[in-house]
């Protein structure tokens, strides 16, 4: 077989005889050395993506080690007192609960609302709380590795993104339109700062349910359409080869494919390369053969039928998902000289119902009274829905559900929450985590920085905050990775049959606790250097905090004010190299304040205390180079100040306590190698006050996932 390494070949060839079919397939992959003429992104000659049906982050993945799931330390806080995972349907806590193969119907679990209205009113604008009472009991079932073998596989053999969100906050058609535009909105009036409405977005299911057989009489469309350039538009004009796989028959009546929604599509004849390489049947038998023969495009798009989607609810499952995704890749895999120079991009439109429970970075919400919820360095003017208020007797769609009264009629467009993204390569294998803030746009940035391409749609907003992937991937030495054994999927409709004789996967009478696996895995490097700095404004009796990135990527920072958990919580992007600061007011809560901050990759700040009192100025620095953190703790005050540090996680030693004198500044350090430099350390004095700080320190360099996460989350 040409490119294996010949030692994994032999590790292959001496387990051959006691693996099952799909793990010596799987192997082989594995063995695969990536091509490594330029050491760089421009060794990857196709791109293959396989968008499939309706799951969540945590639903899939949120006990598997390693990842953020249901062991992170650090969840949301919730109006109720409560924590993120601990959910209500407006009579009682429902947190998730494990649908298990042994006693339920757990393949086939009941699919949950996801369109537009029950997801902004489950989101409640970052405040979270009622994901149960919007979405249904069902959407808080999640699955073990006992119940989708075959993706923990992929994810242990491969790379997952941990960070990867859907675009919008809603259903199937908005977010494969942004999948395949890179917007979902117009972006000529975004540009204008003009908020879209339904005559120029997509907000619900709509222009990509088609009526009609292709090729005669051929489709009838729904809605207006579109007339920016799709991303098979952008690479036709550059000259790059691309083609859509699908039976345009068996595409769920077109919404598998974002590109039904735009007009140079819907115009498309025959013989015109739209319609020969994106409205025609092409098989997975033409894919294989097209790797077989090295015609493979530069980037290929893979539809599912219904029955393959993975979709919830019936007629698919994880089974049969798993089995058509085998079939993709085996398809792509049997030229290993093909497979060599490819990537393969697997990810879900949306999370169905299913609760997620981090908060989705996103543009400031509104508050009822019309003010923004957080500040941007970016003009955020055209982010946002219009959902026009036509009068009561207008019969256009309700976009709000008639409870979700927190904000106004002018809504975020997203992020939604994370759903799965497997990155699948010669060049992302080994088992890695990829934590990176990522989107739909994601994959078209990467198509992007590969092919000197620009895709026009793409707000600036996404660029700024959602990464082009590239950070998964070792281009300049491919990893020798491991091989953990590969499950059969050929049995899927046993099992699928199996599943339907049990009872539903409903939420138990009593909550099970919380579970996720122990351990770490490899984590790659990411562009984050994030810092919150906090300042007293005593005269003023206000608190200020200075959000500051002096990292490659922007971020979104969340902050809940636990003094006022009605409230939306305040969001701030903050691009690369820029800084914004925001002021809270004390005088209500006499002179006492509570804020938490959240960011990507377990970012999290706490500070507790009274602004009336004398507390410490601290401001966190790092030495990426010693791989060392320093608190500077300054003592602005006519009066000495108690400094007690404290390790939460970690275990290493931390400075004595001492007494900082009037005026001085004192510097102190430690070492974070032991940790893979995480860090979680408490500054605080006996109810005076509490800084709490917790994240990765980032060198640059490759590290591990948190060890402290594991089995958590109150």
């Amino acid at each position: 077989m040409p490119g294996i390494n010949r030692r994994n070949f032999l590790k292959i060839s001496a387990t051959a005889g006691a693996a099952t079919v799909w793990s010596a397939w799987l192997q082989q992959v594995l063995a695969v050395e990536a091509y490594n003429a330029t050491r760089s992104i421009r060794d990857v000659q196709h791109i293959v993506i396989l968008m499939q049906e309706n799951r969540s982050f945590d639903h899939y993945f949120g006990t598997m080690r390693g990842v953020r799931g249901y062991g992170d330390r650090f969840p949301i806080p919730l109006e109720s007192g409560q924590r993120a995972f601990f959910q209500s349907d407006g009579k009682k806590i429902i947190p998730p609960y494990h649908a298990s193969k042994k006693t339920s119907n757990a393949a086939l679990i009941n699919g949950t609302p996801h369109n537009f209205p029950d997801m902004q009113a489950a989101w409640n604008q970052g405040k979270y709380g009622y994901w149960p009472l919007f979405k249904t009991p069902y959407s808080m079932a999640y699955y073990t590795r006992e119940e989708i073998p075959f993706q923990y596989a992929l994810a242990e053999s491969f790379t997952i993104s941990d960070a990867h969100h859907c675009s919008v906050a809603t259903g199937t058609d908005p977010n494969r339109i942004v999948f395949f535009s890179g917007s979902n909105f117009d972006p000529g009036k975004r540009a204008a700062g003009i908020n879209c409405t339904d005559e120029d977005s997509e907000p619900v299911n709509l222009r990509c349910w088609i009526k009609g057989k292709m090729p005669d009489p051929g489709y009838t469309y729904q809605g207006n359409a579109f007339h920016w350039p799709t991303i098979p538009d952008v690479l036709e004009k550059a000259g790059i080869s691309w083609r859509i796989y699908q039976d345009p028959n068996d595409n769920w009546t077109g919404a598998m494919h974002g590109c039904l929604a735009f007009e140079s599509f819907r115009s498309a004849k025959p013989g015109s390369p739209v319609y020969e390489k994106g409205m025609r049947h092409w098989t997975i038998e033409d894919l294989a053969n097209d790797a077989k023969s090295n015609r493979l495009p530069q980037v290929s798009w893979v539809l599912p039928r219904q029955i393959d989607s993975e979709h919830p609810g019936a007629p698919s499952s994880p089974y049969r998902g798993a089995d058509f995704t085998h079939s993709v890749l085996s398809a792509i895999t049997a030229n290993p000289e093909v497979w060599s120079k490819t990537v393969f991009f697997l990810t879900f439109d949306e999370n169905d119902g299913l609760f997620d429970h981090l908060p989705a970075p996103a543009v400031p919400s509104y508050n009822a009274d019309g003010s923004l919820a957080g500040k941007s360095t970016l003009n955020l003017s055209g982010m946002y829905f219009n959902n026009i208020d036509r009068g009561p007797s207008a019969k256009a769609p309700a976009y709000l559900d008639k409870r979700d009264t927190i904000s106004g009629n002018i809504r975020p467009w997203g992020l939604g929450p994370r759903v799965p993204l497997y990155i699948i390569s010669p060049w992302s294998k080994g088992g890695w985590v990829h934590s990176e803030v990522a989107d739909h746009t994601s994959v078209g940035q990467f198509i992007e920085k590969r092919f000197g391409v620009t895709i026009p749609a793409i707000s600036p907003w996404h660029r700024a905050v959602c990464s082009d992937l590239t950070s998964a991937f070792d281009f300049k030495t491919p990893n020798d990775p491991a091989f953990p054994p590969m499950p059969d999927t050929g049995d899927h409709e046993a099992l699928d049959a199996a599943s339907k004789l049990l009872p539903k996967a409903v939420a138990p009478d009593t909550p099970s606790p919380l579970y996720q696996e122990k351990g770490t895995r490899y984590s790659r490097a990411l562009p984050y250097r994030l810092y919150t700095h906090l300042a007293l404004l005593q005269p003023e009796q206000k608190i200020r905090l200075l959000f500051d990135n002096e990292g490659a990527l922007g971020a979104v920072y969340h902050v809940y004010d636990l003094k006022h958990l009605n409230r939306i919580p305040r969001r701030y992007t903050v691009e690369a190299g820029k800084q914004l600061t925001d002021d809270w007011n004390l005088q209500e809560d006499q002179g006492y304040y509570d804020l938490e901050v959240y960011g990507p990759n377990g970012y999290f700040h706490k500070f507790t205390g009274n602004g009336s009192v004398q507390n410490p100025e601290i401001k966190l620095s790092y030495n990426h180079r010693k791989g060392e953190i320093i608190a500077r703790i300054h003592n602005p005050h006519a009066v000495g100040i108690p400094i007690r540090i404290h390790s939460n996680a970690y275990g290493y030693n931390v400075p004595a306590s001492f007494d900082l004198a009037a005026g001085k500044t004192r510097n102190v350090k430690w070492d974070l190698a032991g940790s893979g430099n995480w860090y979680d350390f408490t500054i605080g004095s006996d109810h005076e006050y509490l800084y709490r700080f917790a994240g990765r320190m980032e060198t640059g360099k490759d590290s591990i996932s948190d060890p402290a996460m594991e089995t958590g989350g109150g």
